[in-house]
């Protein structure tokens, strides 16, 4: 066993598990505020409802990512010390600034919305709330901007084997920072609207909380029409900067082997590494250099350009890559018909467009995994882009050791997973009960008021 790839192994179980939590709390945040800036505005208890229900689901989600999170940083000293000791004087401040500057704005604004909402005035609730999706948006930013400089490094100087901090803000909005932090954090948003489509969609289905159903997915459809489409823009950006600071990974997301002109975007193909070609490929010839570089006889570097030891694995990556972007693509169409369906007052009459959106709850989940595994994938060798090689990064570990807690890790997170989803289920199915609760209340009261 190779205590470096189970590892690797044990922090991407870790991170896979953390990232299902922030995309959908910083989307609910979003999503809270916008109910609770029509509740301030407008005094509609329907909207107070609507923003009581979300929050409870946003709190759940809300305590496993910070919790899970913390596992997450401990790691770096205990599977990653050596990397820690290179980057510490680096990868630390990010980090210590999203503590002070983000993650203490957050949990005081949540305990006052979440805790304190019927002891505070509509407007101070929104003010909360809105401080609350602020704040989860400004702690993506620091956490995004230490993994960027892993992607890009800047602003440092090596010194005693060690990776100094020379430049602040050169090492914080290094070239991939903002790129990356637009592209995540609208993923985010599209998760946090699907999830309140899919939910609503639920409710729909059941004919139960109709009020709330109704509310949230015109709401969250609406705020899907912005976000959605908007990806396909930033995933363009980040490309473009990918193609300028990280060409291998580039090459590897497309399958490109040969550094060429009028170099070909792939629509379908399996990269063969062994053979370094590209089995049944379907492509548009000259697109990828348009995309990339803004012509199409720019040139645009391909995997043999670098040393097979330089080179990311192909395939996961190549195979992530895709699959997200195939993801995306279906969100926007589906997006797009919903809102025709809601245009034309069919929509909550249309099972099967329900069905469609409440099965749908787990893809953008996937998509934002998919966009991580590219990201990561794409970056090896290297664990600091060009400077630090992962396998010269870990601790010196036993391998059975890390095995051992990768397992425990394995049963401890599953069972987690399913205490989270019993949850979100009981909370759903208390809205049912609720609004089943009121129905009889009416029923009760008309029957006395006729006798």
């Amino acid at each position: 066993m190779d205590a470096v790839l189970l590892s690797r192994i044990q922090f991407g179980l870790t991170a896979f598990f953390h990232f299902l939590f922030p995309p959908l709390t910083i989307g609910l945040a979003a999503l809270i505020a916008v109910i609770e800036f029509f509740y301030w505005r407008r005094g509609d208890a329907l909207y107070d409802k609507t923003a009581r229900f979300w929050s409870k689901l946003f709190m759940i989600n809300f305590a496993v990512g910070v919790a899970t999170g913390i596992t997450m940083e401990f790691q770096f000293g205990t599977n990653w010390s050596q990397y820690a000791k290179f980057v510490g004087d680096i990868f630390g401040a990010p980090l210590a600034a999203e503590g002070v500057f983000a993650f203490f704005l957050e949990s005081t604004f949540v305990g006052l919305l979440f805790f304190g909402r019927d002891k505070i005035s509509r407007g101070m609730r929104f003010f909360a709330a809105l401080m609350v999706a602020v704040g989860s948006a400004l702690s993506a930013f620091w956490i995004i901007a230490a993994n960027s400089w892993q992607q890009t490094p800047a602003g440092y100087t090596l010194s005693g084997g060690r990776a100094v901090m020379t430049d602040f803000f050169g090492a914080v909005f290094n070239p991939s920072t903002l790129p990356r932090y637009f592209h995540t954090v609208d993923g985010a948003l599209i998760t946090g609207a699907f999830f309140m489509i899919g939910v609503s969609a639920y409710f729909l289905l059941k004919h139960k909380n109709m009020d709330v159903a109704k509310t949230s997915i015109k709401i969250a459809l609406v705020f899907a029409l912005v976000t959605s489409p908007l990806q396909v823009f930033l995933g363009d950006v980040h490309a473009v900067q990918v193609a300028e600071t990280q060409p291998a990974k580039l090459a590897a997301f497309e399958g490109l082997w040969q550094t060429q002109s009028q170099a070909p975007l792939l629509i379908f193909g399996l990269p063969d590494q062994s053979q370094e070609r590209n089995r049944m490929a379907i492509a548009v010839p000259g697109m990828l250099s348009w995309l990339a570089k803004g012509s199409t006889n720019a040139p645009v570097e391909g995997l043999k350009a670098f040393p097979p030891t330089e080179r990311p694995p192909i395939l996961p990556t190549f195979a992530s890559f895709h699959l997200m972007v195939l993801v995306g693509l279906y969100l926007v169409l589906l997006i797009l018909w919903g809102l025709y369906l809601l245009g034309k007052g069919k929509l909550y009459s249309n099972k099967l467009t329900l069905k469609l959106f409440m099965y749908t709850i787990p893809l953008p989940f996937l998509a934002n995994e998919l966009g991580w595994i590219a990201a990561e994938m794409g970056r090896q060798p290297w664990i600091v882009y060009g400077v630090l090689k992962t396998a010269n990064a870990a601790s010196p570990l036993p391998a059975g050791q890390v095995l051992a807690t990768t397992l425990a890790f394995t049963i401890v997170y599953s069972c987690l997973f399913a205490a989270v989803i019993y949850l979100m289920r009981c909370e759903i199915k208390r809205a049912m009960g609720e609004n089943r609760a009121a129905q009889d209340t009416l029923t009760t009261g008309g029957a006395q008021l006729w006798t």
